[in-house]
């Protein structure tokens, strides 16, 4: 959707923090750039550094993270940086892109990075954070921001166990005492969003598994160590043996992404190699993950004969949206689009490190929808050909500039 052909979409009620006309068309032009340059976690140099001059053209003093990548703004502020209390409300936005290519064939914007696509929406979450911090700055030389606000532009999202943990080790988190974040829903349509209390994401780990025997050849299986019905055991019976020692409503699943052994069809090998991940709904049943799924990798692999070697690779908890956060987010966007631009939404499987900003502050999660209004295809995170209706860029700036004038209270 161009940034001349698109209009505002039903529903919509001007009031103080409203998007502006010419900054919504730059807005969309930034997102685009973003979308053409996309960058991997810890390498986001030329983003962060978009990001920094244009908030410097606002008259803000944006911090560069010391890991190099990554910044936080104060707005509301005198001198730049906040040293006071915990009475801000942070915005939160994912700076990096995926390592998988844009497959997109008629789109002017699509990535120009060979094999990198910021194809689960940061482009947008960081254009939306960056919009509200620009409005913000305009209503706080109004006298209309009662409290100051912080913006996050955290790096490396998509690296477990996240770039939220080195981030908070930076003090991002110092003086907040709230902190908002949306994620792109291509199942919502643009101008709403999905909301719910508590549990929004899943927990996430990864998996990586080698195992080892002699070898030898396949008419003596009997001999050796048959390790390729060794690996084809774990795969099968693990998710099964995981299953039946957690209570089924945890929702934990053992899945597996990649498997490699041998070379010949009539030679056992002596190594393998598999990886998966570990997700579960329950942040207790998260904590009990590696033991058991450790204990059960090695039953079956010492029951095949096998040697295991696993590297159990920790996460991240799910996201659990507090319920004071999740009202502001819904009062904020009633107020912006009224009633039914609020839709309730599902616990996702999957992972989202903004769970380890809310284990140290209150805070929420909206799922902003990017689907076109009308369009009924199926799509998903993750794919090469994800995009998303622009029209929600605007959605999200008026839903953070809400939130920020409703949080008026500790």
């Amino acid at each position: 959707m161009s940034p001349e052909s698109e209009a505002d979409l039903p529903g919509e009620t001007v009031l103080p923090g409203a998007l502006p006309e010419p900054l919504r068309a730059e807005l969309v032009a930034f997102r685009r750039d973003l979308h053409m340059h996309p960058e991997l976690g810890n390498q986001e140099f030329r983003t962060t550094a978009a990001i920094k001059e244009r908030l410097e053209r606002a008259g803000l003093k944006p911090r560069v993270l010391p890991l190099g990548t990554g910044l936080v703004c104060d707005i509301g502020v005198e001198g730049g940086e906040w040293d006071g209390g915990p009475t801000m409300l942070a915005l939160r936005a994912d700076i990096d892109a995926l390592p998988i290519p844009d497959t997109k064939s008629d789109c002017s914007y699509r990535s120009t990075v060979p094999d990198r696509a910021h194809a689960c929406g940061h482009d947008v979450h960081t254009t939306v954070v960056l919009g509200a911090g620009l409005v913000l700055a305009e209503l706080y030389k109004q006298g209309l921001l009662a409290r100051p606000v912080r913006l996050i532009f955290q790096p490396a999202e998509e690296v477990l166990p996240g770039g939220a943990a080195d981030a908070i080790e930076c003090g991002v988190l110092k003086g907040v005492r709230r902190i908002l974040a949306v994620h792109c829903d291509p199942r919502v349509d643009a101008g709403r969003i999905g909301l719910r209390e508590g549990p929004i994401t899943s927990a996430c780990d990864r998996l990586e598994i080698a195992l080892d025997g002699p070898g030898g050849h396949t008419a003596r299986p009997h001999l050796t160590t048959d390790l390729v019905t060794a690996v084809a055991r774990v795969v099968t019976d693990v998710p099964a043996l995981v299953a039946r020692r957690f209570d089924s409503r945890s929702g934990l699943a053992v899945t597996w992404g990649r498997i490699e052994s041998g070379h010949a069809p009539n030679v056992i090998p002596q190594h393998a190699e598999l990886a998966g991940t570990v997700r579960c709904l329950s942040l207790e049943a998260w904590r009990q993950a590696p033991d058991i799924v450790v204990a059960a990798i090695d039953e079956v692999a010492n029951l095949h004969r096998a040697k295991s070697e696993i590297n159990y690779v920790r996460g991240v908890p799910p996201v659990v949206n507090e319920p004071v956060t999740t009202e502001l987010l819904r009062d904020a966007m009633v107020q912006r689009r009224g009633v039914d631009s609020v839709e309730s939404t599902e616990q996702s499987l999957g992972g989202e490190d903004f769970s380890w900003y809310l284990e140290q502050v209150p805070g929420a999660m909206a799922r902003l929808g990017v689907r076109a209004p009308g369009d009924r295809i199926v799509r998903d995170l993750h794919q090469g050909d994800f995009d998303a209706d622009e029209s929600a860029i605007k959605v999200g700036v008026e839903l953070f500039t809400a939130a920020a004038l409703l949080d008026v209270t500790g």
